[in-house]
Order: structure tokens, then C-alpha cells, then sequence
């Protein structure tokens, strides 16, 4: 039944007037790409990941203001490059490969929660006496760069002979109001990215890495249920200044390389 007088009438939340009119994610279909042009490092650049959300916001009755945008953890990750008989680096995130934590927030570091902001999110201030529909997207790949020669030695020998890397991530469309912290989930998507390269350290530079698998990644998962965020997910540190490069020898006791920054 209708409101016989509209003052009457209570305005819908925020949250109940959100509407996500449509979400897209994929994994680019290219490969991996291997760069061996450098005589101290192989790199290597994984297919982007890429998602995108067109959303409506009616008019914000009240004089209130949302961040709404995409906001990254990352739940996994194996990453190992190994080095003949002698060892292998691994970068590592201690609390989550402890189970420590469920995930680490995979902010860029500046704008924490959120992955970035650019594309990445947008602003709404009310009150607003119009629909506002908009677009925020975000993509994520990795470019790194992985020492021909033991990490730890003095030795500019290349020795490194695999490198392979597993890691998974969710990522949320999330509208957040800036006074109150009311956080609402608009969107999940879960997203893997796996690598396995095989090197020749013995070939000539230029010929010695072969990617082995996979060569067209998994597509993302678009949840028909939202999760919700853990609480690491939201919060410094961000997984780049979390990580620590191990070296894992054979024989004898592990040792940092690289210590986390935070």
C-alpha cells in the first residue's frame, strides 16, 4: 500500500538502494610472458586479472558520503624458485603461511582498504537529488624479477633451475560510508593465478626458461553468495610490505633475505 503522505514515508538505506546493474571479471586468455634479456635476472609477466561493476546509487536522502570500489586480500601463496641442488628462495607471507591470519590485505598501500584509487573507486556525497551511475574497475598481474644465481652468494653462476608460484585471492565491490565505517558488500569474486617455469641454467641467455603450465589460466569465479572481508583484509600491512624473500638451502638453516618493510 502507498504512502498516503510522502513525509511519512521512511527513505530507503543506503544499502537497500545500492543496486549493482552489472559485474565483469576475467583472466586475459594470453600466457605468461618470459623475459630473459637481463644477465642478472629473469622476468616474467603473468595475464592480467581485470574486473569492472557498473553501479546505480538513487538519491542519497541524507548528508552522508560512500567510497564505493574494489578492495583486494590475498588468501595463498606458494612462490618458489629453486636452484639445482643448492636451495630455493621463497617469498613468503609469515602469518598467513602459519594460518596466523585467513588473509592480508592487498591495498596498494597508500589507500587502505581499498586496492587503489583511480579507477579503482568513486565517491558519493549526499545528499544527491539524482541517480548517480558510474563504472569502477581494477586489474592485477605480476611482473617480478627472479636472480639467475643463488640469492645468497657471492656467485653470479646462474643456477636457478624452476620457478613456480600459486597464489589465490578474493576481491570485493564494496561500498563503505566514510563517517560510520557501515561497510556493505556488493560483489565477491575469487581469482587463482598458477606458474611453472622450467630453466636450463647450462643454455645460452636468451634460451634458457620454458613455461611449462599453465598456459591459459583459470577463469574467475563471480560468487553467487558474498563472503565477508576478514579483518586483515582491511587493515595495514598490505601483502608487499608483509612478505619476506627466505633462502631454504638444502642442507642447513633457513635465512632471510629480504625482511618485511613494516
Amino acid at each position: 500500500m502507498g504512502c498516503i503522505q510522502s513525509i511519512r514515508c521512511k527513505p530507503k538505506s543506503f544499502r537497500d538502494s545500492v543496486i549493482v546493474l552489472e559485474v565483469n571479471s576475467s583472466i586475459d586468455p594470453n600466457p605468461t610472458s618470459i623475459d630473459e634479456s637481463s644477465s642478472v635476472v629473469l622476468r616474467y609477466r603473468t595475464p592480467h586479472f581485470r574486473a569492472s561493476a557498473r553501479v546505480l546509487v538513487p538519491p542519497v536522502a541524507s548528508k552522508e558520503t560512500w567510497t564505493i570500489g574494489w578492495i583486494q586480500a590475498c588468501n595463498h601463496m606458494e612462490f618458489y624458485n629453486t636452484y639445482g641442488n643448492k636451495g630455493m628462495s621463497s617469498w613468503e607471507l609469515p602469518d598467513l603461511r602459519d594460518r596466523k591470519i585467513l588473509a592480508i590485505s592487498d591495498s596498494d598501500g597508500v589507500n587502505y582498504p581499498w586496492y587503489g584509487n583511480t579507477t579503482e573507486t568513486c565517491v558519493v556525497v549526499g545528499p544527491t537529488k539524482k541517480d548517480s551511475q558510474f563504472t569502477v574497475s581494477m586489474n592485477d598481474n605480476f611482473y617480478p624479477s627472479v636472480t639467475w644465481s643463488v640469492p645468497v652468494s657471492d656467485s653470479n653462476v646462474p643456477q636457478l633451475s624452476s620457478i613456480r608460484r600459486d597464489q589465490s585471492f578474493t576481491t570485493w565491490l564494496v561500498a563503505i560510508n566514510q563517517a560510520t565505517s557501515e561497510t556493505v558488500i556488493l560483489q565477491t569474486i575469487r581469482w587463482r593465478m598458477q606458474l611453472h617455469i622450467h630453466v636450463d641454467p647450462e643454455k645460452p641467455l636468451g634460451h634458457r626458461a620454458v613455461l611449462k603450465e599453465p598456459l591459459v589460466q583459470e577463469q574467475p569465479q563471480i560468487l553467487g553468495k558474498n563472503e565477508p572481508i576478514p579483518t586483515n583484509a582491511m587493515v595495514k600491512p598490505n601483502a608487499n610490505d608483509a612478505q619476506v624473500l627466505m633462502w631454504r638451502p638444502k642442507n642447513g638453516d633457513p635465512m632471510v633475505v629480504i625482511p618485511p618493510k613494516y
